[in-house]
């Protein structure tokens, strides 16, 4: 597969300099060295990332892709697909988590419909960026065209396009889609070359022997695929794995995020599905992963898995799996609070106080 040039677009580069600056910042503030533990983490790197001396979180804008999967006809999710169509009205009316979430923290939430079964005029809320009515079942073929791939990549671009055009300093991506966890897990085995189980988990709720069906279909696939390209090593190519196992809503967050680092906008990322997204994100173009801050840890097991293959440690653990964007959302109010307290906290200078050592 050929890449777009937009992909070509250098990544924005990341301030040692700022970075060296915020660090000698904290250390003048009126605390002991590190006493605010990830606070002062938080503030530094985010410093790093705008090249700003008082590093900021707002604006901050959601962007929730939502999209169907073909594998969802093998039951491989507890709730039926006509769940993603229902939530789309739900998301449209502003009953959902995200919506709350996003309200409570003054983030504009923006619905991307990139793929759903949606038959009609879809709610004037929601923007209709619809590729195909779902994807393909991955277990019988591939999920998407190249075409199809490219598009959804270029959906989550072009949302990323609108937020820094109007000023937004940090992404999150959400999503919606019965079925998605399947296709995360997927994407996620064919990265790492991992199998089903200790990726596969209860996604919208699934029992045990639901689990084992979910977790042999994903193997069956995975085989497949593999089989067709002649091994473990093609299918972990990112292009591969993106448009053979992955979803519209998936490969719009990796186009998202990867825009994200070409135009400087902090990203925050959710949980198991999102963190699919970003490790596809980092394979297609690596970089990306230095501009994004791990919102929370999933309770999907698969989650683990991510976290430790990109490397950093989550800011929050509330045992959440929900998706839509919900755990990053919750992440960024302790985001402002890092970057408040570096950037109003006095120092030692301006409060008289003695510094530590000096006594």
């Amino acid at each position: 597969m050929t890449q777009p040039q937009w992909l070509s677009d250098p990544l924005r580069s990341i301030s040692d300099a700022h970075r060296q600056q915020a660090q000698a910042h904290q250390d003048q503030l009126t605390k002991p060295p590190g006493s605010l533990g990830r606070l002062e983490e938080i503030a530094i790197h985010i410093a790093a990332l705008q090249a700003r001396d008082r590093p900021v979180v707002d604006p901050v804008r959601i962007c929730l892709f939502a999209a169907d999967h073909g594998i969802a006809e093998d039951r491989v999710s507890a709730f039926d697909p006509v769940v993603t169509l229902q939530m789309m009205s739900n998301f449209a009316n502003g009953g959902a988590a995200i919506c709350v979430l996003a309200e409570e923290i003054g983030a504009e939430l923006e619905v991307i419909d990139v793929g759903t079964r949606w038959e009609g005029a879809i709610p004037e809320s929601v923007r209709d960026e619809r590729i195909a009515p779902g994807t393909a079942n991955m277990r019988l073929q591939p999920a998407m065209t190249e075409e199809q791939f490219l598009a959804a990549l270029e959906s989550g671009r072009d949302a990323v396009d609108r937020a820094a055009e109007a000023g937004v300093r940090a992404f999150i991506a959400g999503e919606m889609g019965i079925a998605n966890t399947t296709a995360a897990a997927a994407v996620v085995g064919a990265l790492l070359n991992k199998p089903a189980p200790g990726l596969v988990g209860p996604g919208t709720g699934h029992n045990a022997a639901g689990l084992r069906h979910k977790a042999a279909l994903v193997d069956e696939t995975l085989d497949r695929h593999r089989e067709e390209l002649g091994g473990a090593k093609p299918l972990s190519n990112p292009w591969e794995a993106g448009r053979r196992v992955g979803g519209f809503e998936l490969a719009a967050m990796a186009g998202a995020y990867i825009r994200c680092a070409q135009r400087g906008l902090v990203i925050v990322l959710d949980g198991f599905i999102s963190g699919a997204a970003a490790l596809l994100a980092d394979r297609i173009r690596p970089g990306t992963r230095d501009w994004m801050l791990l919102g929370h840890r999933s309770a999907e097991p698969g989650h683990h898995r991510i976290v430790a293959a990109l490397g950093d440690d989550p800011l929050l653990e509330f045992n959440m799996r929900l998706g839509e964007g919900s755990g990053a959302a919750s992440a960024v109010p302790l985001m402002r609070l890092a970057c408040a307290i570096h950037n109003r906290m006095a120092t030692f200078a301006s409060a008289g106080v003695t510094p530590e050592g000096e006594c």
